[in-house]
C-alpha cells in the first residue's frame, strides 16, 4: 500500500498545494510553506527542518487543519518520510547506555514505560530489528517523537537527536491498527 499525503500552504486545505507519495527532503522546493496537510493513505512522519530533521510527529490517514495547534511546531512542516507498512512481528533491543552498553532487554511489544518495566532509568541506544518504532520522551507516549526504522543506534544523535540530554521513557510499534 503506498501512502498519500497533500501539503497545503495555509491553514484548513487553503493555499497552494503539493501533493507526496514518498520522501520529501524538502517542502521548500514545492511550496513556500506549509501549514495544513490531508494524509489520504499510509502513514508519515513529518519534520519541522529539512533532511528529515528537528521536531517530528507521526501522521496517519485523516485531517490537519492546522499544524501548529495540533502538532506543537513552533515552525512550518519542512520534510516528510513515507513509513512503509510492516506486516511481520516487531523486535528491537533496548540498551541503558551508549554504544551497546549497560543493560540489554528485548523488546516485542508497545511499553508505555521503559523505567518501571525494564528497571533501566535510561535507552541511550538500540537496535531495531523487525518493523517500524516511535519512541517518545516520557512515559505514556507523551512527549517529543522519534521515528526508527530498522538499523544499529548507537547513541541519542544517531536516531535523530539533536540534544544530548533527550532520553526515551517509551515507544510504541508502527502499524495499521496502532492506537496513536
Amino acid at each position: 500500500m503506498n501512502g498519500k499525503i497533500i501539503f497545503y500552504e495555509d491553514r484548513n486545505f487553503q493555499g497552494c498545494s503539493y501533493e507526496c507519495s514518498s520522501d520529501c527532503s524538502e517542502l521548500s522546493s514545492h511550496l513556500n510553506r506549509c501549514n495544513s496537510c490531508r494524509v489520504e493513505s499510509g502513514m508519515f512522519m513529518v519534520y519541522d527542518r529539512p533532511n528529515y530533521m528537528g521536531h517530528q510527529y507521526f501522521l496517519r490517514r485523516g485531517e490537519y487543519p492546522e499544524y501548529q495547534h495540533m502538532l506543537g511546531f513552533n515552525d512550518c512542516i519542512r520534510s516528510c518520510r513515507m513509513i512503509p507498512q510492516h506486516m511481520g512481528q516487531f523486535r528491537m533491543r533496548i540498551y541503558e547506555k551508549e554504544n551497546f552498553g549497560g543493560q540489554m532487554h528485548e523488546v516485542m511489544d508497545d511499553c508505555d514505560s521503559i523505567q518501571e518495566r525494564y528497571h533501566m532509568p535510561e535507552m541511550q541506544s538500540c537496535n531495531v530489528m523487525d518493523g517500524h518504532w516511535v519512541m517518545y520522551e516520557q512515559p505514556q507516549f507523551r512527549g517529543m517523537q522519534t521515528y526508527l526504522r530498522p538499523g544499529e543506534y548507537r547513541n541519542t544523535r544517531e536516531m535523530g537527536m539533536g540534544n544530548d540530554e533527550m532520553r526515551f521513557q517509551s515507544m510504541r510499534r508502527i502499524s495499521n491498527d496502532a492506537a496513536f
